[in-house]
């Protein structure tokens, strides 16, 4: 013996449905395959193994003499719940699909019901009495089928199937009970039929069981280790995050000193031109250096003949009110003389004002040192 686990199914996967044909004939009464009695069937039945399973199945048997034996063309009826047992699958092991030839066995039980004419007695071959009453009776059933499943998915399955079928209890519905006197297919008899059935498409999308795909202990130890090797390396990030956390936490508490610090607000300068004339300390020698922005400022009137400059200077605080206040005057005065004498502007286009000490205008207290330009046009 051998077994597989197979894909988890659900009640919906492994079922199937199909219909036979054949015929049948007694065992006794009649030599062999003189008297034979067509039948056909459908089943319906559910795979919950590679190997075991369960089905119903209804056949009709029909009268090769129903002008003698009963009203209709159909003598019997039989119904089957049955089980399935695979045996190839039991003995050698599932491979992941069905074989192409498979030997599976159906035993199982039953009930019967014979059609008998109404109102006539008469011999068959052995001089069982039929009395006119119908039959009813339990019956059981021993088949094997030879199946071959075919197509790439292998959801069809063709199989011959040979079967002995008996009747265990029963009586006549007339109230008798010698059923051994009434003519009985399934007293003892023998069948030949030729089947076809469909197996439904399953969960695991394929119309039969799957192999699980297990883990031997060598691949468990491995993946344990690996799992073992991240959770230190967990751990170690751990540390590596508290550690960021607390650097995290120092910057926010030196932001936030910053941020509690006041805040420099840079005044307005009435300016709405933006180069500037720094000098050195104490100073109002516009450097060479300091030409440049001078120009710029020139450049601008130029193109703007209309436009009219005035000229603030600057101080640091450094220093007497007095000093600073002659420092701011002076400043602006000698940047107007540059205009006028180096660039050629008009001095009537051009106006100066000293505006003192100041540690307001640049946050830097040595860029106060300035003189500064205003379009008073605009």
């Amino acid at each position: 013996m051998s077994a597989q686990t197979v894909t988890e199914s659900k009640t919906s996967d492994n079922w199937y449905v199909g219909i036979n044909g054949g015929v049948a004939w007694k065992t006794t009464g009649y030599s062999w395959l003189s008297n034979l009695n067509g039948n056909a069937g459908i089943r319906v039945g559910r795979y919950f193994t590679p190997v075991f399973g369960l089905g119903v199945e209804g056949n009709a048997y029909f009268s090769n003499k129903p002008a003698e034996s009963t009203n209709s063309t159909v003598r019997f009826v039989n119904a089957d719940l049955f089980a399935t047992i695979n045996v190839l699958n039991w003995i050698s092991g599932y491979k992941g699909e069905p074989r192409a030839f498979e030997v599976i066995l159906l035993p199982g039980v039953g009930y019967g019901h014979l059609f008998n004419k109404s109102g006539s007695d008469f011999a068959d071959a052995n001089e069982d009495i039929y009395n006119g009453a119908d039959y009813n009776g339990v019956t059981s059933k021993l088949a094997i089928d030879l199946a071959y499943n075919i197509g790439k998915a292998k959801a069809i399955q063709i199989y011959l199937e040979p079967s002995i079928t008996y009747t265990l209890a029963g009586s006549f519905t007339d109230g008798s009970d010698n059923w051994s006197k009434g003519y009985n297919l399934n007293k003892c008899g023998l069948q030949l039929n030729v089947g076809v059935i469909y197996k439904f498409k399953n969960s695991n999308g394929t119309h039969n069981f799957t192999i699980a795909e297990l883990k031997d202990q060598a691949e468990i130890d491995a993946l344990n280790a690996k799992i073992n090797a991240l959770r230190g390396d967990l751990d170690g990030k751990d540390a590596q995050l508290a550690a960021k956390n607390k650097q995290i936490a120092d910057l926010q508490k030196a932001l936030d000193e910053c941020n509690a610090r006041p805040v420099y607000e840079k005044p307005e300068t009435a300016t709405n031109l933006q180069p500037t004339v720094l000098f050195r300390q104490g100073k109002s020698v516009i450097d060479p250096a300091q030409y440049a922005p001078i120009e710029l400022i020139a450049t601008y009137m130029k193109n703007n003949p209309d436009a009219k400059v005035e000229i603030k200077g600057y101080a640091s605080p450094e220093g007497s009110l007095e000093l600073n206040q002659k420092l701011s005057e002076e400043r602006a005065e000698v940047v107007k003389n540059a205009l006028v004498k180096k660039y050629g502007i008009d001095e009537s286009r051009l106006s100066t004002h000293g505006c003192g000490p100041t540690d307001k205008l640049f946050e830097q207290v040595e860029f106060n040192r300035v003189a500064t330009f205003n379009d008073s046009t605009k």
